[in-house]
């Protein structure tokens, strides 16, 4: 029986969290030459660690999975305290362990997190594929946002 195991992701985790950022890249467009990508990544981590939290999933000690989560917090207003809000994003499982359960522990991380540091909602923009998946876990699907994209 394999034995997934979840946890918190720590500056340590950089190398093993690009890797996996560079695996769904190369999945999604083929191989894709950047020389400078892990350390363009451990860069962006630690200018960004402060306001993301990011969990690494793994068997055997090997990297499998990945979420990382940004914490927002409101603009305070008089008379009320700011509250915080997730986004969860870069939710990524090795195609060799999808569909066996390690998607939803990495999920159930981010919730637990979100519950335990009182955050007012998660919100995440779902592929088509993993709608279904973000609904078992209890996300429903909203048209409360709106978006802006620059014209080409």
């Amino acid at each position: 029986m394999t034995v997934v195991k979840v946890r918190r992701a720590s500056a340590e985790d950089v190398p093993a969290l690009a890797t996996l950022r560079r695996a769904w890249t190369e999945e999604q467009n083929g191989e894709v030459v950047d020389p400078n990508f892990e350390a363009r990544f451990a860069e962006w981590f630690a200018t960004e660690s402060g306001r993301r939290v990011a969990w690494i999933a793994s068997v055997d000690d090997r990297p499998i999975g990945m979420l990382n989560l940004a914490v927002f917090t409101r603009m305070p207003r008089p008379g009320v305290e700011p509250n915080r809000w997730g986004y969860i994003a870069n939710v990524f499982v090795l195609e060799a362990h999808r569909d066996s359960g390690v998607g939803r522990l990495l999920v159930e991380e981010a919730v637990t997190f979100a519950r335990d540091e009182d955050l007012v909602r998660l919100v995440l923009s779902p592929s088509p594929r993993s709608v279904p998946f973000y609904e078992r876990a209890g996300f429903a699907t909203t048209d409360r946002l709106m978006m802006w994209t620059p014209k080409a």
